[in-house]
């Protein structure tokens, strides 16, 4: 017998808690728009918030509001910076409370919610990102029309090596981020033997083609390989392996020389290079726009336009001939293969927009830029590397700030990239836009000096973002000790309880050195989701209170700490 509609919206009501789905959707959502209504949404459904802080046993991260006093402290103590610093620092403001609410609102979710209910919600979430991701490779194949684009070299190599910056699954962020929520995934489901989940998270991950996600990941699953995993999860991990040696190895070769090429170089074992500036930096003239072009130029593009369509004709006229090659008496088709050799497979020669306005902005602060206004010089270290080194040779030149810091968005933040409004990370008003010195000469030129240059230094190794050092360099040793203890502590002082929790936990400290993650509002939200869901579920076990006399219920008080620290 047929079951009635009713019944069959019930179950699907049932299965999942859609409002906890629909917010994870929203606020990972690279958008800020989107984020914003995700929370608007959550405490239209869910208003209540009332925050008491307890020292002793915190229901939620001390960081959120004691970095807020931090950021305070700051700027108390860098009052010289101009009027207009004031919209940055609301805006840097808003990012942290954002973040203070979104994690109330979660730890409410799962405090209120049946466990069971929790996990079906983001089985759920990862199956739509791992579809989401799917259709991001279709959509490419499609327009190449290759089975692989990881090994395509067409459109002046647009895709083959940088393949995997272009699946960015449900959130449309970068491909990093999505290389995380299924590396979390991964752990997750590994931990909770959902074998087909395993796989299908590890195969995303790897379509991201990040080498720092995957080797990560190595570490991660070697110590619960070792320590913490029965013989059919060991067997899973296996297979993760041998899907990362098929995938480095036959599906992007090229990855796999890109981090032995790294790893060499760092270590000296190649010929140091000086790499100058692309003289190439403006566009071949026949590329460039009529009205941008001098007489003499116009009639160079004509002249190239049309020498270049003979070439074409004589090559499609060739090819006509050699499409049908002869074998005795009979004729085969043949399809002559592409010239790799050929400017279109080869990487670009001249620069893109965004790259044109990272050079305008050096030519226009060459004075004040003393790395990136000079020729590139080779150096062994990675760029991460030289911003930390940056960080402390600055605390040591100013050790006033080095308890307190230069100030949010002064020196190490994904705000402070975003205010110089060249389109790091968003847009920002150009009237408002704001660049502190101490930043200009430090993070910024560094980033300035690998990311105007060729496309093989555009790369995460070489990028200064980091949260360990915005909270050294913005917040001080104070911020750094906060975010230390107050938050990472918060969640390692439940280690013994934690399952999945626990390698997750090791995962997200490892990515706070690749990005500005609290202002990134994305990943963490999962990470913050699954930690508390995994303590939650190793909590003690309270027995039930035993009924009291009706004299004795009048007397007794609400729980003070309830929904708040």
């Amino acid at each position: 017998m047929a079951q009635s509609p009713a019944l069959t919206l019930k179950k699907v009501k049932d299965y999942a808690d859609w409002k906890l789905f629909v917010f994870l959707v929203l606020f990972m959502d690279v958008k800020l728009a989107a984020k914003v209504l995700a929370i608007v949404l959550i405490f239209i459904l869910q208003p209540q918030f009332r925050p008491r802080i307890n020292f002793k046993n915190p229901r939620l991260p001390l960081f959120y509001p004691l970095i807020i006093v931090a950021a305070l402290t700051s700027w108390l103590f860098n009052l010289h910076n101009p009027p207009h610093y004031v919209s940055v620092f609301l805006t840097g403001m808003a990012f942290w409370i954002i973040c203070l609410a979104c994690s109330h609102q979660l730890k409410r979710e799962i405090e209120e919610k049946d466990t069971a209910l929790i996990h079906r919600t983001l089985l759920l979430f990862f199956l739509l990102n791992a579809a989401v991701s799917i259709l991001n490779l279709a959509a490419i194949v499609w327009e190449i029309k290759a089975l692989n684009p990881y090994l395509y070299q067409g459109q002046y190599q647009k895709y083959f090596i940088s393949t995997g910056d272009f699946i960015k699954g449900l959130t449309f962020d970068t491909s990093t981020t999505n290389a995380f929520i299924n590396a979390f995934g991964m752990v997750y489901f590994l931990q909770r033997k959902n074998g087909w989940m395993f796989v299908l998270c590890t195969a995303v991950m790897l379509l991201t083609a990040s080498n720092f996600t995957n080797i990560l990941l190595l570490a991660v699953l070697a110590l619960l390989f070792a320590f913490r995993t029965d013989k059919n999860q060991k067997s899973f991990i296996v297979i993760f392996f041998c899907m990362l040696c098929v995938f480095m190895g036959k599906v992007s070769p090229q990855n796999n020389s890109y981090v032995f090429n790294v790893v060499e170089h760092i270590l000296g074992n190649d010929s140091k290079t000086t790499i100058q500036p692309d003289t190439s930096q403006q566009l071949p003239v026949y590329l460039r726009p009529d009205k941008s072009l001098t007489p003499d130029e116009r009639r160079q593009k004509t002249a190239y336009l049309y020498l270049d369509s003979i070439n074409r004709a004589k090559t499609d006229s060739l090819n006509a001939v050699r499409s049908v090659k002869p074998v005795g008496n009979a004729a085969i088709p043949f399809i002559p293969k592409p010239n790799l050799n050929a400017e279109p497979y080869q990487e670009r020669k001249f620069t893109d927009g965004e790259q044109n306005l990272l050079l305008a902005f050096i030519a226009a602060h060459q004075a004040q830029l003393p790395v990136s206004g000079k020729p590139y010089q080779d150096s062994r270290l990675p760029g991460k590397a030289e911003s930390w080194l940056q960080t402390v040779h600055y605390l040591k030149q100013h050790p006033a700030k080095m308890i307190v810091g230069a100030g949010l968005g002064n020196f190490s933040s994904k705000l402070a990239f975003r205010t110089t409004n060249l389109k790091f990370t968003g847009g920002w008003p150009q009237k408002y836009i704001y660049i502190h010195p101490d930043f200009l000469k430090n993070h910024l030129d560094l980033y300035l000096n690998f990311f105007s240059k060729k496309p093989g230094l555009h790369s995460l190794s070489n990028s200064p973002y980091s949260t360990y050092d915005q909270m050294l360099g913005e917040y001080g040793i104070i911020g750094l000790l906060l975010f230390v203890v107050t938050y990472l502590g918060y969640f390692f002082k439940h280690y013994k309880k934690l399952t999945y929790g626990l390698p997750i936990l090791l995962l997200m400290t490892a990515a706070f050195t690749s990005d500005y993650w609290f202002e990134q509002l994305s990943i963490l939200v999962l990470f913050e989701l699954m930690l508390f869901l995994d303590i939650k579920e190793h909590q003690p076990v309270v027995k039930a209170p035993v009924a009291l006399p009706c004299y004795q219920a009048e007397k007794e008080q609400p729980n003070p700490l309830a929904y708040g620290w």
